[in-house]
């Protein structure tokens, strides 16, 4: 599964810091603003590093990629790029940032993490991997769900001019193309506080921009392997969506005083999830290596933390259909609709 964070700590760090001194924050923010500051220091422009003749052919033509992708999200999808995807950061590890959640066992809601400037978010991202897994591990033993796993591309949401790092690089075309569509949405448009919401539009805007790139491109292969990545989106979506209901029809239906009834109660409907995963939505996958549905862990977490990324794709759909399948008048109807409802709100 692609997994992208909206990087957190980076925007607010040089801004508290100093002022958090040796808290453990301040200690985070610390080490992110020192990473970022790492992976912009090694950048490099991507259309240097296409002309150069010593740079790699696999790795030119993926810049060249990632370059189209940027300018097509920029004319076609009127996103706005900014610098975002200019530069090259080339970095010394496989793993760019693990990304950690954490839910209660006994009821649907995420544990959630406050940073400055940007606010509460159900995640949090680590580049100190030690960090991360005692972090999960005091987690587990305060008695909540924990889910991990690596990130290959974050956004800083417009703060920095986000690099193209070499753990994003070795994705495959059709996945590269998503991401980078999926990020320079988040630069285009982000509504405060309201994480499920971004990173499933940004879902939305990565899954249909890439088939639509490669249609353009007239590359029939990659297009296809586009649209059956969608519909993988899609499928999983749903079915997190409808365990999610599940669980919650069994936790709304037991007291919040009986714990372990409620925990028993979920379990039964992790195992019936279970079955509908590997017998009904399996076989439809097509981007899932074998085993999959067998290995994933279903847990509170997990489901909360697919959710983020994939809730409700079929509304973004509908407005896609409503659009006549054009994705810029799609993205703009999103926007002007989330605005508008922000303000009725505010009245």
């Amino acid at each position: 599964m692609r997994r992208i964070l909206t990087w957190l700590g980076t925007a607010g760090a040089a801004l508290v810091v100093l002022g958090l001194g040796v808290t453990p924050m301040g200690c985070y923010l610390s080490r992110a603003a020192y990473e970022e500051a790492r992976i912009l220091a090694r950048r490099q422009p991507i259309q240097t590093l296409v002309v150069r003749d010593r740079t790699d052919p696999a790795l030119r033509a993926k810049l060249q990629l990632v370059l189209a992708a940027r300018q097509f999200a920029i004319d076609s999808l009127h996103l706005d790029a900014g610098e975002s995807f200019t530069a090259f950061s080339p970095l010394d590890r496989d793993t760019l940032v693990l990304v950690l959640s954490a839910a209660y066992r006994d009821r649907l809601e995420p544990k959630s993490w406050w940073f400055p400037v940007v606010g509460r978010f159900p995640y949090k991202g680590f580049f100190d991997f030690a960090e991360a897994r005692r972090t999960a591990e005091a987690l587990q033993g305060e008695g909540f769900d924990v889910t991990m796993g690596p990130s290959a591309a974050f956004s800083t949401l417009g703060w920095f001019n986000d690099p193209l790092v070499s753990t994003t690089v070795k994705a495959d075309s059709v996945t590269l193309v998503n991401t980078v569509l999926h990020e320079l949405l988040h630069t285009t448009f982000f509504a405060k506080g309201q994480v499920s919401f971004n990173e499933s539009f940004a879902t939305f805007v990565g899954g249909r921009g890439a088939e639509q790139f490669f249609r353009a491109r007239g590359d029939s292969a990659l297009l296809r392997r586009a649209q059956r990545d969608w519909q993988d989106d899609r499928l999983l979506g749903a079915f997190w969506e409808r365990t999610a209901r599940e669980i919650d029809g069994v936790f709304a239906a037991l007291p919040d005083r009986a714990i372990a009834e409620r925990i028993a109660a979920r379990d039964t409907v992790y195992a019936r999830a279970r079955r509908r995963l590997v017998d009904s939505v399996a076989p439809q996958l097509t981007g899932y290596p074998a085993g999959w549905a067998e290995r994933v862990p279903l847990n509170n977490a997990v489901l909360l933390a697919r959710r983020v990324y994939a809730e409700r794709l079929d509304r973004f759909d509908s407005v896609y259909a409503a659009s006549g399948g054009h994705l810029r008048d799609a993205i703009a109807r999103v926007i002007r609709t989330h605005r508008d409802s922000v303000r009725t709100a505010a009245k």
